[in-house]
């Protein structure tokens, strides 16, 4: 019991603080309880305490939304890119679904619930996208390709005279025959057979109205003995264009087209063409 009170005696002792201000006012005194004085400091420290607990958790808490909000843009992005991915998968099926290679170029148009591996699927989708990549670049080579190979007959007609040598039908004489002559009706439209850029339209000597065009790859087309040209110079045409009607102007017996394909500055057979799909 001694001690007991001797204790409560000590902790209830009270200390006196001393205000003393700088003004000429009187100076105050506050008499403190010793344990009232320890119990301040505990609160104090404790305060202190939870505050830096709470600063460092919302530190914590910041890092881990910015965190999450990063991977949440990765998810999306890979998310996005997959069903661009699924979306070419299906358009190159619809495309090879088609039965010839004429119908393939002319349609294309030159866009798991579990835990996530972020890096194998990434790399995974980088695979896919140079794949992807790879085949539109492709067949985009092989549509401008198709685009710029003479495709068809320039004008509904006959064959009167065949590629290579002959005896001139004016002249009477053996000459190479660089083309075909299409018999047709005059004023008949002439179309140009793959698309490209109007490079010569005018009069010639010996061929009357003529039509030049150049199509990319080595190709050139020429259309001949026109009565009237339906095209400029450094006009672009598309396969199936009129750009001319048909005449018998120049040295001709008739009315015709005289339809020539050059490669690489070379003539060749334009037969072949003809009827190439």
């Amino acid at each position: 019991m001694h001690r007991a009170r001797m204790f409560l005696k000590r902790i209830l002792t009270p200390v006196t603080i001393l205000l003393v201000p700088h003004s000429r006012t009187r100076a105050v005194s506050v008499r403190v309880p010793v344990v009232a004085v320890a119990a301040s400091v505990c609160l104090f420290l404790i305060g202190t305490v939870f505050v830096v607990s709470v600063s460092v958790r919302a530190v914590e808490y910041r890092r881990m939304q910015e965190r999450l909000s990063l991977v949440s843009a990765h998810f999306l992005e890979m998310k996005g890119t997959m069903l661009s991915l699924k979306q070419a998968e299906k358009d190159f099926r619809k495309l090879f679904s088609l039965k010839s290679k004429s119908a393939v170029l002319e349609s294309v148009d030159p866009g798991d619930t579990g835990s996530l591996d972020m890096v194998v699927l990434r790399e995974q989708i980088e695979t896919a996208m140079q794949s992807v990549s790879e085949i539109r670049g492709y067949i985009a080579e092989q549509k401008d390709i198709h685009l710029a190979t003479p495709v068809g007959w320039p004008v509904a007609g006959t064959i009167s005279s065949s590629y290579g040598y002959r005896n001139h039908p004016v002249r009477g004489e053996r000459m190479f025959h660089t083309g075909v002559d299409i018999s047709v009706p005059s004023g008949s439209e002439v179309k140009a057979t793959a698309n490209g850029i109007v490079s010569f339209a005018g009069w010639t000597e010996n061929s009357g109205i003529v039509v030049v065009a150049e199509h990319g790859h080595g190709f050139s087309t020429a259309y001949a003995h026109n009565r009237k040209a339906l095209v400029r110079v450094g006009q672009r045409i598309a396969r199936g264009d009129v750009i001319a009607l048909s005449g018998s102007t120049g040295v001709s017996t008739g009315p015709h087209v005289h339809y020539e394909i050059w490669k690489n500055g070379r003539p060749t057979d334009p037969v072949g063409f003809l009827v190439r799909r």
